[in-house]
Parts: structure tokens; C-alpha cells; sequence
């Protein structure tokens, strides 16, 4: 059918609008396409480029600074020092060992060093850096980097370097950094990514490694774009991390410096604590060592010399080792009667120097006996014979109860490493330890701190701190994290313990050091405001045969150094407001009185004064001799002052 002219133009309208409606999508579509690939290939190019087969975007983590550990009055303890290397990468350098020699101009290079050098080399890829010098100086980083363009493959590099100070004097507390190993990732489930960063270090041992997550911080990242093989082609972004927080110890710096100097050259421990909140104020352990040594990596010779040396430097004497604290554990037997109701202050026993139980004789320090004595006298002359009769009276169920509730058998919670229970034996724990019976005669040597009883320092200075006190001190060595205080220190509860049964025992222990017939009488103080009360005692370390008693006991001067008995020596001060507790340990010392009291009494003395004591505050006859030694140990004594460090 023939179309009309008006019907052909009214289609051919409507076709040409389909037409531009259908040419324009194709348009859009085309410009859509079209920006996309600009965007993609052009806009994105970078992007996509690092994204191709043979590249990809690593995330590489920054580690952060270690927190610092200062004492209570701000003194530095651990910090963190510039630590220099050299380093060499050795598809940069070509032959390495031209670039050695003439490295080697510069710096000082063994043929150990060279041969280290080239194996790791070996082992490694080559764009991988390799360490050629470590903990270098500023002169030599200097002088490599003023000739770098003559050193290809060489560079220079910085980091942080843990640094202890005070050296040996706080190395069994504070402790000491060192690499991260095998054994220290198999602790954890899922150990911090950190730990597997090459040469980064974690505490060890000590107060570093009980607060390691404290103090290491967070770790910081950065993104860069390396090549299928690993080598690194740019940094594109960077996150610092957070850096470790900062610990204060309740620590007196330089107490611990005094303390450490007046041990001397003894296999010996003193712990120096606040009788008003638990604080402690020194904790030290002779010999020490330089933990310095352990971070940069001790030689086997220096650490052969630790490990064999028979003072035994590498053990932390006042919380890991427990001693039998002899005569000083006659508190806590004399305590244990007076609650229990079953002697008065002014009841005597005769001692005719030995005590026969069970068909066994039991023996007094003294072998002509003590006669009669009482309270006072027994602790004020150490008779061992009115211990022996109470230890019968009373049982080990009661003396127990009371050297428990006094701080013995107790792992004390402090930030330090192998803290021991030390051991309060019971009938139970003979039973399913050793397998048999409770025997009185083993109350009998429990109740002179012998036989089956040991404690550590630190538990002897809490026991004398609650004796001083009448409340449950506790120890404690942290004092703040970032300025946030820790522990309360100012809500200890009461003993539950007659306080005049306290009085009681504290007028013996005054007596101890104040009455010429007192054990530590030689030892005593003058100044009326800082007298002490205190308890002298020596535990033996090897049996006395009938045989040996009869021709007479061998002196402890004349046995070896290692089967002498150790000495100790318990006391507070001030006697009528107290202020601290002291617990002296001096193995194979001899008797407590001779050796370990007058270390006690001095150390007591620079706690209270805050520095060297006046010589009038000790007996007239011993004052030229106190002043020599003031002045030796002030002459080893280290430059302490406050140091502060800001981060950058």
C-alpha cells in the first residue's frame, strides 16, 4: 500500500529520533568506557602498576622505643642509646672483598669479622643487608659515611640499644634485654609479630622481662613496594609506633649503691624495706654482674666465668635461694606461744646446754647452758634450749600457722625472677613429700629455724616489717607505670596478733641490740632517735657429729670457706616509731653477730640518715674504723644523679 507523503515524513521523524536516542547511549557508553580506561591506565597507572605479577605491597613493622626504667627519685636504671652499625649489601658492593679492604681503612676489621662477613653473604640474597660492624662509634659512622661514595654497598644505619647505668648494682632486679629465640616464641599461642623482627630484644630476666609487654609498646608500620624477589623499591607510607611505658621501682638508687658496696666482696643479699607501706627500698645480691654484657652479647668466657664462679653472681640471692634463718625464726616460736596462751613473758626454762627428746639430744649454741632464762633473755642471748621446750609445748601446727601469717613460706608477688616459696614444713607436706611421719624432733629443729625450715631474704624482711608493724606489709617494687601509682599501700590489715604479745617480743629484740648481754650488742646504734631492734642468727650447713662435740666443734674459721654457717641478721629502726625493716644474709659468713650484724646496723643507719651517717651514731670505740671504711666505699661508690631522657 502506497504510503502517503504526510505518513513517510512521520515516519521518517520518528526514525530519526530512535536513531539519535540509540546513537547517544552508544555515545555515553563509549565516553563511560573510554574514562574509565584513562582513569584505570592513566589515573591509577602507579596503583596498578605495583599490583602486577611480579609486584606487591609489603606492610613492614617499625619497632617501637623501649620504655625506661627509673628509681624512686627519678634516677635512670635502663634507657635507650643510639646503637651504630655497618652494613653491607653485597649485589651493591661487587666484590666484597675489595670493598672490605678498603673498609677496612676506616675501621678496624678481623679476619673473624671478614670470614662472618662473607658466609652470611653466602647464605643470604644478595640485596638483603648484612651486618659488618655492630654497636660501632659516632667517629667511626663518620668517617664511613664522609667516604661512602668510595664504599659501594656499604651504609650506615641507627637504632636503640638497651643501656643499664648502674651496671651490677641493679642487675638482678632490673635484668637485662637480649635477642628474641626460638623458645621465647614457643611461650605464646600467637607471639607478637614484633618478636620476629631481626635483632629486636626482649627482657629476659628480671623486672624487663616481668613487665615486657609493658615496656616494649606497640609497633609502628610502613608500606613498601618490593619486587617478586623481595628487594624493597620504595617506602610509600609510614606509621610510627607507640613506644613502652615507663616504670618507677620504689627502689633507692642510691641506697642499692651503698648497700651493693658495703657487701664488698661476700656471697651475701640485704633487702631494705618501709615498714609504713611495703615499699623496698634496696634489694641487692653480691656478686653481680654487668648486664650490659648480655645485651651485646657475652663472650663464652665471660660467661663461663659467671656460671663457675662459687659466689654464685648470676643467681638473685634475695628472692631465688632460701636459707635456713636459724635464731631469727625464734620470733615467730615464741609469737606462736604467747597466742596460743600456753607461756607468759616471765616463765623460765632451764638450759643446761642441751635438750634431750625421743632418745635424741639436741644441742644449745652454748655448751655450758644459759641456766634459767625467760622471754627477754632468750631471744636477747639466742638460748636454743627454751625453744626447744616450747617447740614440745606447742606443735608444729601452731608454729606453722604463725610463720605463715608473719610472711614466710609465701612466694612474695614482686617483679623479679624464680621468686621462692621458700618452706614452712607441716605435717602434711612431710607426709607427701618425704613419705613419712611427723616426729617431735623435727618441731624441735623447726623451732630454732633449722631442719626442714628455709626463707629467703625477702621473706625475713617482711616478717621483721610485720613484727615492726603489727600489720600485713607487703612488698612492693613498682611504685608507678607512666605516673600512675601502683598498689595500695595505705590499707594493710591488722595481724590479728595481741599487741602485747608484739610489745613483748620487740623489747627482746631492742634487747638483742641494746643490753650488753645482747648478740648484737657490739653492733648497736648510739643516736637515741635511730636505735634498732634486731635478732642475730647462724644456721648451720653441715652436721656436728657426737664425736666432733666431744673433742670440740671446729671453728668456722678453720673449715673451708663453703662448710662455714651462713649468717644473718634481722632488725628494724627506729625501735619506738619504725621506719624500716633490714634482712642480711651472709652465706658462709659464720655467726650472725660477728658478720652479719654490723652490715645490718650500717645499712640501717644510711637508710634513716639518706646518705653517709655521723659517726657519733656509732660506739665510740668503733668510730676510726667506721670512718675508713665510709671512706673506701665512698671512693667505688658511682656517680648517681637524676637523668632524664625525652623522646623524640
Amino acid at each position: 500500500m502506497k504510503r502517503t507523503p504526510a505518513e513517510t515524513a512521520t515516519n521518517w521523524r520518528k526514525l530519526t529520533r530512535r536513531g539519535l536516542l540509540i546513537g547517544g547511549v552508544q555515545v555515553g557508553f563509549a565516553g563511560v568506557l573510554a574514562w574509565r580506561m584513562q582513569d584505570l591506565q592513566v589515573d591509577q597507572a602507579d596503583q596498578y602498576r605495583l599490583l602486577a605479577d611480579e609486584n606487591r605491597i609489603n606492610v613492614r613493622l617499625i619497632p617501637p622505643a623501649r620504655g625506661e626504667i627509673y628509681d624512686r627519685n627519678g634516677v635512670i636504671l635502663a634507657k635507650n642509646e643510639p646503637s651504630y652499625r655497618i652494613t653491607i649489601i653485597p649485589e651493591d658492593a661487587g666484590d666484597i672483598d675489595h670493598v672490605l679492604r678498603k673498609l677496612g681503612y676506616l675501621v678496624y676489621l678481623s679476619d673473624d669479622d671478614i670470614k662472618r662477613i662473607k658466609t652470611e653473604a653466602k647464605r643470604s640474597a644478595p640485596f638483603l643487608p648484612v651486618t659488618v660492624l655492630n654497636r660501632v662509634t659516632w667517629d667511626d659512622i663518620s668517617r664511613v659515611a664522609v667516604n661512602s661514595p668510595a664504599l659501594p654497598g656499604i651504609a650506615t644505619e641507627v637504632g636503640l640499644s638497651r643501656q643499664y647505668p648502674l651496671e651490677k648494682n641493679f642487675a638482678h632486679v632490673v635484668g637485662y634485654v637480649g635477642p628474641v629465640s626460638e623458645r621465647d616464641l614457643q611461650r605464646s599461642e600467637d607471639p607478637d609479630p614484633l618478636l620476629r623482627i631481626p635483632r629486636f630484644q626482649i627482657g629476659k630476666v628480671g623486672v624487663e622481662a616481668k613487665y615486657e609487654t609493658t615496656l616494649r609498646g606497640r609497633a609502628g608500620a610502613k608500606r613498601v613496594e618490593v619486587n617478586a624477589l623481595g628487594r624493597v623499591m620504595r617506602e610509600l607510607d609510614r606509621r610510627e609506633g607507640t613506644a613502652g611505658a615507663n616504670l618507677q621501682l620504689t627502689i633507692d638508687a642510691k641506697l642499692q649503691a651503698y648497700t651493693t658496696a658495703r657487701l664488698g666482696s661476700e656471697s651475701a643479699s640485704v633487702v631494705v624495706m618501709d615498714c609504713t607501706n611495703g615499699d623496698i627500698l634496696s634489694i641487692a645480691s653480691v656478686p653481680g654482674y654487668d648486664p650490659n654484657k648480655f645485651v651485646r652479647g657475652i663472650s663464652y668466657a665471660d660467661y663461663g666465668m659467671l656460671r663457675d664462679n662459687d659466689h654464685r653472681p648470676l643467681a638473685s640471692k634475695t628472692v631465688q635461694d632460701a636459707y635456713p634463718p636459724g635464731s631469727t625464726f625464734k620470733m615467730v616460736t615464741v609469737l606462736a606461744a604467747l597466742e596460743a596462751g600456753l607461756i607468759t613473758p616471765k616463765e623460765t626454762f632451764y638450759c643446761p646446754g642441751h635438750f634431750d627428746v625421743s632418745g635424741r639430744r639436741f644441742h644449745c649454741w652454748k655448751s655450758g647452758g644459759h641456766g634459767n632464762v625467760d622471754l627477754e633473755a632468750s631471744l636477747r642471748e639466742s638460748c636454743d634450749v627454751y625453744y626447744y621446750e616450747l617447740a614440745v609445748k606447742v606443735g608444729i601446727d601452731v608454729i606453722s600457722d604463725m610463720a605463715f601469717r608473719l610472711g614466710l613460706g609465701i612466694s612474695h608477688d614482686i617483679p623479679m625472677s624464680a621468686v621462692t616459696s621458700g618452706l614452712i614444713p607441716t605435717r602434711d607436706w612431710k607426709e607427701r613429700v618425704r613419705g613419712t611421719d611427723w616426729v617431735v624432733g623435727d618441731t624441735v629443729n623447726a623451732s630454732i629455724g633449722q631442719g626442714f625450715v628455709s626463707s629467703s631474704p625477702l621473706q625475713l624482711a617482711v616478717m621483721t616489717a610485720r613484727l615492726a608493724s603489727g600489720k600485713m606489709i607487703n612488698p612492693r617494687l613498682v611504685k608507678s607505670i607512666d605516673g600512675v601509682p601502683q598498689g595500695d599501700a595505705s590499707t594493710f590489715a591488722d595481724m590479728g596478733i595481741n599487741e602485747n604479745n608484739l610489745r613483748f617480743v620487740r623489747r627482746a629484740m631492742f634487747a638483742v641490740s641494746n643490753d650488753r648481754k645482747g648478740t648484737a650488742y657490739g653492733s648497736r646504734i648510739i643516736d637515741d632517735a635511730y636505735r634498732l631492734a634486731g635478732k642475730t642468727g647462724t644456721s648451720q650447713v653441715r652436721n656436728i657429729t657426737e664425736a666432733e662435740r666431744r673433742q670440740g666443734v671446729t671453728s668456722n674459721a678453720d673449715l673451708p670457706w663453703n662448710r662455714r654457717d651462713h649468717a644473718l641478721f634481722v632488725n628494724y629502726a627506729p625501735f619506738d616509731n619504725p621506719k624500716i625493716a633490714v634482712a642480711t644474709v651472709v652465706e658462709h659468713g659464720g655467726g650472725g653477730s660477728a658478720a652479719a650484724a654490723p652490715i645490718g646496723r650500717d645499712i640501717t643507719l644510711q637508710a634513716l640518715y639518706g646518705g653517709t651517717p655521723p659517726l657519733s651514731a656509732y660506739p665510740a670505740k668503733d668510730r676510726a674504723r667506721i670512718a675508713k671504711q665510709q671512706e673506701d666505699i665512698a671512693a667505688i661508690l658511682p656517680t648517681i644523679e637524676i637523668e632524664t631522657q625525652d623522646r623524640a
